[in-house]
């Protein structure tokens, strides 16, 4: 890092701009500028940030450091400014469709192509064939890593790769896989903690009776009875129905369901499971699995839920409803908002590197003949299939979470206890969208100016049109009208970006790298009958030596953080520099510091800690 004193003589008068020229040497010497601070004859300084990188014979022309709406632009010259920087940075961040149905992504087939300001520092780190190989290095796993077709012997035997890391959840999963208690923890904190909704109405394609529980009820209650009093839970994985399994490897045949599980909150308030069927039509050869049925049955039962999560949570949860979701965003963030307008320089921080971890992924991961492909069962298009189906429920409202809860009926504290990733998530949405609406208070005067900000009008036009695909059922909305509709729109932004991709993200080796507890895929067809069940036949279902080590290389690769990697609410560059956003910064940092407390205070003490919305373990953004 350098800084350089230029020194001019003469009066240059009020200054509007400042233009970088940089000459092209013979070798490549792109300059990463950070910002210029100018001292005027007054003794007075003014900031003009950059944070971009200068390449080649380029000029970049900067603004000083304060924010702008377009309405405050009296000048020709910014204006004009203005509308030159988003021309040139719509011919760079082009929409493209990579699947029919998705949500556009940025159109470059390989990160080289991004623009320079986006690209990963070091394109190594993020070479996800390096670090899953380097993982699996890591983890001593690598001499099984070729061993595809070759089972474990037992249980026991995947020791042989699980890695012990003392006192960790892992370690607690490994020796407490197999209890009903959590195998039902985990539907509210484990690394999807989204999908599990109260029960108004047994559905009828679950044709559950009240013979088949009665010994899992401990109230003394009928079974429509404690749906009533609203102690009964289910989770369905409807969307799994129909898809294809992998069929890229010949010699293995892989498996998917599509599970219906029925939950109880017992009289400790825990949740346990009650009820699995393994397929979404009843009949005969489809039967509901009981925790009184035999061992294996009800473990085999279990797997095959655990499994079906697994997909669910790679696929919908963290790929689609983090992930891309993100990339529109930033996209639409970088071809409507100059880098004068205050809420570019609030969001930029929370699009750190998310089209360029996106990127990198369709080139390696989830492309065809990616690594995504070789250890799991919806590796081979099935992952495709599950994205194009669940954008019917990716809605403006199921990002914006406390509604997102309260829909799924899972909002009492008071009636449902241990449900942290809630409590948490709650408290962070709240500190995010107090500084949102403190942002917005500064430059917004009235809901008036709200409506008159034609490039904040463009960017949410631009997520609702190639983002939402123009999806009216989506519920995004095509305008903004009001200072508060604004701070809630902003927050899904920031909440998403960070909070939400924290929580789904870093507990996948925690939760998944005991591999019966997370099977990325299955090796034989879900049961059709009861009491045929044996310990072997549960082994030769689980993935085989080589699909486990890849996996096991996956989920510990994805849950480390960045190298340089900045939390929530850490903005080391300037974008801003007036004093009354300084300070609603410095409030949003003690909120969330005092977050951060009730956090650590409550995980005291706790076997199962729950930490991955600890705003200091929370990314600013989507990057890895």
């Amino acid at each position: 890092v350098d800084s350089y004193d230029v020194t001019v003589e003469e009066d240059l008068g009020e200054i509007q701009l400042i233009k970088i020229e940089k000459r092209k040497y013979w070798y490549q010497d792109d300059w990463y500028l950070k910002y210029i601070t100018v001292k005027t004859p007054v003794g007075d300084y003014l900031e003009f940030p950059c944070y971009r990188w200068i390449t080649d014979e380029k000029e970049v022309v900067l603004r000083d450091g304060r924010a702008k709406l377009p309405r405050d632009d009296k000048i020709q010259i910014l204006k004009q400014h203005r509308r030159k920087e988003l021309e040139s940075r719509q011919k760079m961040y082009r929409w493209k469709e990579w699947h029919p149905g998705f949500p556009l992504s940025i159109d470059a087939h390989c990160h080289s192509e991004l623009p320079r300001d986006i690209q990963f520092d070091n394109e190594k780190g993020i070479d996800f064939i390096l670090n899953y190989t380097k993982a699996m290095e890591n983890l001593y796993v690598n001499r099984f890593m070729h061993m595809f077709q070759s089972s474990w012997s037992d249980f026991a035997d995947f020791e042989r790769i699980f890695v012990r890391i003392s006192n960790t959840i892992s370690e607690y999963v490994m020796q407490h896989w197999r209890e009903d208690f959590m195998f039902g923890y985990q539907f509210l904190n484990g690394c999807n903690p989204v999908l599990i909704r109260r029960c108004t109405e047994i559905p009828k394609k679950l044709p559950v009776t009240m013979d088949m529980v009665e010994c899992s009820l401990e109230r003394n209650l009928t079974l429509e009875e404690e749906v009533k009093q609203g102690n009964i839970f289910i989770v369905d994985y409807e969307l799994l129905d129909g898809v294809d399994a992998n069929k890229t490897d010949p010699c293995t045949i892989q498996y998917l369901a599509a599970p219906i599980c029925l939950l109880y909150k017992n009289l400790e308030k825990k949740i346990v499971p009650i009820a699995i069927q393994l397929g979404q039509k009843p009949g005969p050869d489809n039967p509901i699995f009981l925790p009184s049925d035999a061992t294996y049955d009800w473990l085999l039962a279990k797997i095959w839920v655990r499994s079906s999560d697994f997909h669910i949570h790679q696929t919908v949860t963290h790929l689609l409803r983090t992930h891309l979701v993100s990339e529109v965003f930033s996209i639409a963030m970088f071809r409507q908002l100059p880098a004068v307008h205050p809420l570019f320089k609030l969001l930029v921080p929370h699009m750190r590197f998310t089209i360029a971890i996106n990127t990198k992924a369709r080139e390696q991961l989830i492309c065809e003949c990616g690594l995504f492909d070789k250890a799991n069962a919806t590796g081979g298009g099935g992952h495709v299939q599950m994205v194009q189906k669940a954008m019917k429920d990716l809605t403006y409202s199921s990002l914006c979470f406390p509604e997102e809860i309260k829909a799924k009926g899972m909002d009492s504290k008071e009636d449902i206890p241990y449900y942290y990733y809630r409590d948490d998530g709650i408290k962070v949405w709240e500190a995010i969208k107090s500084f949102a609406e403190d942002v917005i208070h500064i430059y917004y005067e009235s809901d008036e100016v709200v409506c008159e900000d034609v490039e904040l009008q463009a960017f949410v036009k631009d997520i609702y049109v190639y983002g939402m695909r123009g999806v009216k059922a989506s519920g995004f909305p095509k305008m903004i009208r009001t200072r508060e509709t604004l701070a809630e729109y902003l927050t899904v932004i920031m909440f998403t970006t960070s909070a939400q991709h924290a929580a789904v993200n870093f507990g996948q080796y925690d939760w998944c790298s005991w591999i019966p507890n997370a099977p990325p895929t299955m090796r034989c067809p879900p049961p059709t009958e009861k009491g045929t069940v044996t310990i072997e036949q549960i082994v030769e279902s689980l993935p085989d030596r080589g699909r486990s080590c890849w996996h096991l290389g996956a989920v510990w690769a994805l849950s480390q953080f960045q190298d340089k990697e900045l939390f929530l609410g850490v903005y080391p560059d300037e974008h801003f520099v007036e004093r009354p956003v300084k300070e609603a910064m410095a409030k949003f940092r003690k909120n969330l510091d005092e977050i951060v407390n009730t956090i650590t205070e409550r995980n005291k003490n706790k076997k199962l800690p729950y930490y991955y919305l600890s705003p200091d373990r929370i990314p600013n953004s989507v990057a890895v």
